[in-house]
């Protein structure tokens, strides 16, 4: 009797398991938000890039480190169950929002919109620029699988904005390449410029490959009077289990005649931004990711002491510290990573900008203060 009742648990184990299985093959395979696949075609192009070596990307030190399962486990335990003070804001936060017409026929100086987290509306040289944007409620394949960002409102819906001449994305994560975003996107988009191999994410998802310019690190493009480059970042890419490393993540420089801006993408800290400072340099404005670090991944997200200091070595006037106030990713205050990236920069005798999410930002502006909204929240 005993054995009976073995054998039909046994049984049920083994049918549920089978059903997970395929739903997680279906889910894998079918699921639009996932994005597309390199192809062995595509690799053999890459083979080309210093960066690819044995079917995958890679960084200039052999990061990140692969963890064991064990730690894999231990990471995840952590990060599902520590709850962390002040992790996010108490309130949604407050959004300055935008007049459509003023951004549909702005001109005039070079000015940046933050939208919050890493993403940009640039306006330069007559040209309306992206910049990584990501303008969905949950950085995850599915709204379930996250927590909401920080601020429910957008300075101006992605239907409310004008045509874009051009969208530049640093690598394909989630919280910063969004599939609905693309969606919207993509009726009114001229252009995409992306890394390597993360032009089939786009195609994937209806994106004409002759609107996707893929970019290689330290490769140059024109984009009418503006100049793009694709620069090195240290970090990893991967939207699901088994494309880890299958396309690349890079930084950017975006020069006119008039202004030189620097965008960090995602990265840990490293020699790169020395070499970036000293072929490119100097920058009226960097952009510099400072937020969702911890000392569990040291090597591919900087410590706000290390944003400050790679301020520095691109040799930026001024920098702005982005990748925070956002979404929580990390296990740190969400406004720890603004408070010590200040303290670093005063003690480096750097400049950094702060601005609120919405708020008009002039590039080439020297004399400007921002006020520090986030200290009462």
């Amino acid at each position: 009797m005993l054995r009976k009742i073995l054998k039909k648990v046994l049984f049920a184990i083994v049918i549920l398991i089978g059903v997970l299985v395929i739903a997680y093959v279906l889910f894998n395979n079918f699921y639009p938000s996932f994005g597309g696949d390199v192809t062995k075609e595509r690799q053999q192009v890459y083979k080309q890039s210093e960066q690819f070596k044995e079917g995958i990307f890679i960084n200039k030190k052999a990061v990140p480190k692969d963890l064991s399962f064990s730690e894999s486990l231990n990471l995840a335990y952590k990060f599902f169950t520590i709850k962390v003070p002040n992790g996010r804001p108490k309130e949604d936060l407050k959004v300055i929002k935008l007049d459509s017409a003023n951004v549909a026929d702005y001109n005039s100086k070079t000015r940046m919109v933050w939208y919050g987290h890493s993403s940009f509306l640039l306006q330069i040289d007559g040209l309306n620029i992206l910049l990584d944007p990501m303008f969905g409620m949950v950085p995850a394949p599915h709204p379930w699988l996250g927590d909401d960002r920080f601020n429910k409102e957008m300075p101006l819906e992605i239907e409310k904005l004008p045509r874009i001449d051009a969208v530049i994305f640093s690598h394909d994560h989630y919280d910063h390449l969004d599939y609905e975003t693309i969606l919207k996107l993509k009726d009114k988009t001229k252009h995409y410029f992306v890394p390597l191999g993360l032009g089939v994410h786009l195609e994937a998802w209806g994106i004409p490959a002759d609107k996707i310019t893929e970019m290689d690190w330290w490769e140059e493009k024109q984009l009418q009077n503006i100049t793009l480059v694709c620069t090195p970042a240290q970090h990893f890419s991967g939207r699901k289990l088994d494309n880890s490393q299958s396309t690349l993540w890079s930084s950017w420089v975006v020069k006119s005649i008039d202004e030189n801006i620097y965008f960090s993408g995602d990265s840990g800290y490293a020699p790169h931004f020395k070499e970036i400072g000293e072929k490119y340099g100097p920058f009226d404005l960097a952009l510099m990711e400072c937020g969702q670090y911890d000392k569990m991944w040291p090597d591919i997200h900087m410590m706000p002491e290390e944003t400050a200091q790679a301020g520095l070595d691109v040799n930026a006037k001024k920098i702005m510290p982005i990748h925070w106030a956002g979404f929580k990713l990390a296990l740190h205050d969400w406004k720890d990573p603004i408070k010590r990236v200040e303290a670093k920069a005063l003690e480096l005798n750097l400049k950094v900008i702060a601005p609120q999410i919405g708020q008009e930002i002039i590039v080439a502006d020297s004399v400007s203060t921002y006020a520090n909204w986030w200290k009462n929240l």
